[in-house]
């Protein structure tokens, strides 16, 4: 019985959360680029978007002990994870395995180079092989959310190799 209602909660809770047929505006919420202050990367999310409200694995907010690097970085026009950034996922994965109550979304970025389609379905296949390795090593597909911003969202705006590198990327972000 006490199954059948914590289904039927959170059924309601999804259809509560779907409100709608409309996806929300990933863009930033006013952010101003190019400042002499360094880095212009924002990993904490845009705003009252619905794409906010997330944090670093191993802030105290969360209840997650120890340092967690919540970037990977891939090859250019390659959505493969490298043998470094594997044991970034793993670790990510045994965090999601040991705390179901955990939800993630990976954000998918590609560098400039590449029209604005190919670009979005790049950081999307970037997204997707991370996530596949979650759900292998025991993560749930309710626990793991996707979102391609392709080339939108740069971390270094510059257009030398050393920029691209840091542009193709997965981040990890926490959303509870």
């Amino acid at each position: 019985m006490k199954l059948i209602k914590a289904t039927a909660a959170a059924s309601l809770l999804v259809l509560a959360a779907c409100g709608g047929n409309t996806i929300p505006d990933p863009d930033p919420d006013g952010t101003v680029y190019g400042s002499d202050s360094g880095s212009d990367a924002d990993t904490f999310g845009s705003g009252d978007d619905g794409m906010s409200g997330g944090g670093f694995v191993g802030d105290d907010s969360n209840g997650m002990s120890g340092e967690l690097t919540n970037v990977i970085y891939f090859e250019f026009d390659s959505s493969e994870v490298s043998a470094d950034s594997t044991d970034v996922v793993l670790r990510h994965a045994m965090q999601l395995a040991d705390d179901q109550r955990l939800t993630v979304r990976l954000e998918g970025h590609a560098d400039e180079r590449g029209s604005r389609e190919y670009n979005i379905g790049l950081g999307e296949r970037r997204a997707q092989a991370v996530r596949q390795i979650l759900l292998l090593q025991g993560a749930t597909p309710a626990q793991i959310s996707t979102v391609s911003f392709g080339e939108e969202r740069p971390a270094d705006f510059g257009s030398d190799e050393s920029a691209y590198a840091l542009n193709r990327r997965v981040v990890f972000t926490y959303t509870n």
